[in-house]
């Protein structure tokens, strides 16, 4: 039975930064999935699949994993290195590349 401790990152369809400040520890699937041959629904008998444990930090989190004898590996985020953007830069005068409708 292994998890996985990570901070989840935003989602491309949202702009703030939330549900990425918490960590999570999600348990590594132990039997594949199946598909129903009736119906076609993916379906699993492994109900650890269907658990996800929230914690304030990193530290928590490890030591649960501890504490409960769980096998874990902890996937860091990766830094943002975006560069801000502004909406009048699109109308620069001094645009390297023309802007066009």
């Amino acid at each position: 039975m292994a998890a996985k401790i990570y901070r989840p990152a935003k989602t491309a369809m949202q702009s703030g930064k939330a549900k990425t400040r918490l960590w999570v520890l999600e348990f590594d699937p132990e039997t594949p999935r199946s598909i129903d041959p009736i119906l076609g629904y993916t379906s699993s008998g492994d109900m650890k699949q269907q658990l996800r444990l929230t914690f304030e930090t990193q530290e928590l989190a490890e030591a649960y994993a501890q504490r409960e004898g769980i096998e874990y590996r902890v996937i860091h985020p990766k830094d943002a290195n975006r560069q801000a953007v502004s909406y009048t830069d699109n109308f620069r005068f001094n645009r390297l590349q023309p802007w066009t409708h």
